[in-house]
């Protein structure tokens, strides 16, 4: 387990459960399992307490969290005969972002999203899930394809932004994010989308400009991250914990500012401690949000999609 800064009490008293249980077991003689059952009971009851308050900084901690399940482990659990479709057809294919054809529920979709990798390698290989512009060129070929066969599209939104490299803004990264903003509001089709971990900038706007927005319980979506708005407002990449509670980053805060439309609930401790019911959770987000829009007409989707993004904030600043 990969502790986070604010869990090291809880990381001390889960090694020290540990470190009994295994002077148990090299020496049975030995009675420890009151002992660390009592130090189980304690680390609990912190758990509970750290997660019960989470402030804006902590909670953008746990959305980078390198064992929560990232848009692979999704595809992969929940939808079926997945086919992977790769390039623009222009230049290249972008790892950062997975997508093709599959079934949800049995029923065909287009699926597609950020994938951040889960090592070293695969890490590097997906570019820690930071797109170039022939991701998102890849995007819109696919959303085009799913408006042209009538397909919903579901989105999986987990990056820091897009890849801000010499050679992507060569090739036209703003545009290439533009574009698949402009498609997003564009296509016929439901279009939904669920940020599962971070969603940066741009980068994730691309993805996420959808009928229907659905955000993990501890996710963020911000127009740029506590370090750089840190860095440009203060000079000081330090005053980051400022800087988050300031964007109103958190899942909270945007369902209030009708940014998004539901909050998935994750596991006590976050999704890194119960994938599998993490997973299964955004599952049943994606099939409540695909069924308030079966059916509807094309017109009907892109006005609705149209005018979501219109009236966003007026609620909360209503308030």
């Amino acid at each position: 387990m990969n502790y986070l800064e604010f869990e090291k009490p809880l990381a001390e008293i889960e090694g020290k459960a540990e470190e009994l249980r295994a002077m148990g077991r090299s020496n049975p003689a030995m009675d420890v399992a009151k002992e660390a059952e009592a130090l189980d009971r304690k680390a609990d009851q912190m758990l509970k307490d750290l997660y019960k308050g989470l402030n804006a900084w902590q909670k953008c901690q746990v959305a980078r969290h390198p064992d929560r399940p990232h848009c692979r482990d999704y595809i992969e659990t929940l939808f079926t005969e997945f086919t992977p479709l790769a390039g623009d057809r222009n230049f290249a294919d972008d790892h950062a972002i997975m997508g093709g054809l599959a079934r949800f529920n049995d029923q065909p979709v287009v699926v597609l999203g950020q994938e951040k990798g889960h090592d070293t390698k695969t890490r590097i290989e997906r570019n820690f899930g930071m797109a170039r512009p022939e991701g998102y060129r890849k995007a819109i070929r696919l959303m085009e394809m799913a408006d042209r066969f009538r397909l919903p599209v579901v989105t999986l939104v987990d990056t820091p932004g897009a890849y801000p490299g010499k050679g992507a803004e060569e090739r036209g990264q703003a545009e290439a994010i533009a574009r698949a903003t402009e498609k997003s509001l564009q296509i016929g089709v439901p279009l939904i989308s669920v940020v599962v971990g971070e969603g940066g900038s741009g980068g994730a706007v691309a993805l996420a400009t959808a009928n229907r927005i659905a955000m993990l319980e501890h996710s963020i979506y911000s127009v740029i991250s506590p370090e750089g708005c840190a860095s440009i407002l203060w000079k000081d990449a330090e005053k980051m914990r400022e800087a988050a509670e300031a964007l109103r980053l958190t899942a909270q805060d945007l369902q209030k500012l009708a940014v998004i439309d539901r909050i998935v609930k994750e596991p006590l401790g976050g999704a890194q401690r119960g994938r599998k019911e993490t997973i299964e959770a955004v599952g049943k987000a994606i099939e409540a949000m695909l069924k308030e829009l079966s059916g509807k007409k094309p017109e009907f989707l892109i006005k609705d999609r149209r005018e979501k993004f219109l009236d966003m904030g007026t609620k909360g600043l209503a308030a």
